[in-house]
């Protein structure tokens, strides 16, 4: 290898390889997640047409931008939640359960206060 000669990982240049990085990879995982769970709310609004919404989209001269403008509501509303949670996680292990806060009271059954106010 000369002077001019870089290893061939190096001269790789992939479209794709900010994909490489977990950070990046996660959030496009779960924005993928977040877009299909738009597109499937999206269709089951079409589908179910609730107030009459498939008809009032429909209706109109330019249907594409109505869908588009309500996909695209859904798609950041529920790409942005998915992103959010899947962030506000990568800090817990899975096998973290250690509670946080004040303990919880114990509740004793009735009848063991009943029996320990007796034995006063």
């Amino acid at each position: 290898m000369t002077m001019n000669q870089t290893p061939d990982r190096a001269q790789r240049h992939g479209r794709f390889r900010f994909l490489r990085v977990p950070l990046f990879r996660l959030l496009a995982i779960n924005l993928a997640g977040g877009v299909t769970l738009a597109t499937v709310v999206v269709g089951g609004l079409l589908a179910l047409n609730p107030g009459g919404l498939r008809h009032l989209i429909f209706a109109d001269a330019s249907p594409g931008t109505a869908l588009g403008l309500l996909l695209f509501g859904f798609v950041v509303t529920f790409g942005s939640a998915a992103m959010g949670t899947a962030i506000m996680a990568m800090g817990r292990a899975a096998d973290d359960e250690q509670r946080r806060g004040p303990p919880a009271p114990v509740a004793e059954p009735a009848h063991a206060m009943a029996r320990a106010w007796r034995r006063r």
